[in-house]
């Protein structure tokens, strides 16, 4: 659909929306959008303080949006449990799930209360176990799910034999290898909801290079020099030629999220510049995305290592 925007959104009233990372970014424009069309939105991040700003600079804009904040840390599995009980206590049925929240090429290995490698447990394992323990309220909601890939993922390789990265860290492999697993997550639920007749929809985007905090708070961190050349040099000059902004990144998230003529196991991203910019459509996946003997392995293997299973 050419020259797809926020127009293009079909009115959300009555919809539930949960959005992870929501309190900046893409997942902040997405939640924006939706609350705007009328969905009510949950905020679900890790931070309240950042969460109650969010809400508060959304209802600037949208004095009568119905959004709400939710604890959600997806670096513990404990959480990501408790975030789902909560939810599924109140029984309401969802609509629409976009699994946004992530975190770029940490520069050391860093590991969760879980014993998880930081990025595999935010990207990945977190919204695997998330889908899954909301899987009764989304088939309920005959729920869109939008899981949040990336253009790294074309150098993505599934590391079966070390999942968890404790023999090796490489922290643009391993980044990728995550977006990589979420492409592939999101293609095999599309596969499963239809051979066991779920009733889902799950869809795939990725935003392009958009601007936002996710390379400051990632590769960056703890390199001075780095940060430096980033702020000389590269931001002021280089990156507003290969980028746009967070706004124009979330339009792929949005249109994956409520685009009737995006089907499920559908892959929508950024359409310009090798994929790094411009309007929403249709986007390429790797051959290794495509895959769906290693998707099916990988979805076993994740089920395996959390102790987490759809039902």
């Amino acid at each position: 659909m050419a020259n797809w925007t926020t127009a293009n959104i079909p009115d959300q009233t009555g919809k539930l929306a949960i959005v992870t990372g929501s309190t900046g970014g893409t997942g902040y424009e997405t939640a924006l959008e939706l609350a705007r069309k009328g969905a009510e939105v949950i905020i679900a991040a890790r931070n309240p303080t950042k969460g109650d700003d969010a809400i508060r600079r959304i209802r600037r804009a949208l004095p009568d949006a119905n959004v709400r904040f939710e604890a959600l840390d997806l670096a513990s599995q404990a959480s990501v449990a408790a975030f789902a009980d909560r939810l599924l206590a109140q029984g309401r049925p969802v609509d629409l799930l976009v699994n946004n929240a992530g975190v770029m090429a940490l520069p050391n290995r860093e590991v969760t209360v879980d014993g998880f490698e930081m990025q595999l447990a935010t990207n990945y394992l977190g919204h695997f176990a998330l889908t899954a323990r909301l899987l009764p309220l989304l088939k309920s909601g005959q729920a869109r799910v939008v899981q949040l890939s990336s253009i790294a993922h074309r150098r993505g390789r599934i590391r079966f034999d070390d999942l968890n990265h404790e023999r090796r860290y490489r922290s643009w492999p391993v980044y990728a290898q995550s977006k990589l697993a979420m492409l592939m997550f999101g293609l095999e639920l599309d596969r499963r909801s239809a051979a066991h007749g779920w009733g889902l929809i799950s869809v795939v985007a990725h935003p392009g290079y958009a601007r936002t905090g996710l390379i400051g708070n990632g590769p960056l961190t703890g390199r001075p020099v780095s940060r430096a050349v980033m702020s000389l040099l590269y931001r002021p000059f280089i990156e507003p030629l290969i980028s746009h902004s967070q706004r124009a990144g979330a339009l792929p998230i949005l249109m994956a999220a409520t685009e009737p003529s995006v089907k499920g196991g559908a892959y929508v991203g950024a359409t310009r510049m090798n994929e790094l910019k411009g309007p929403p459509g249709p986007v390429k996946a790797e051959p290794q995305a495509l895959d769906a003997d290693a998707a099916a392995r990988l979805w076993d293997a994740t089920e395996a290592l959390l102790g987490v299973h759809f039902a």
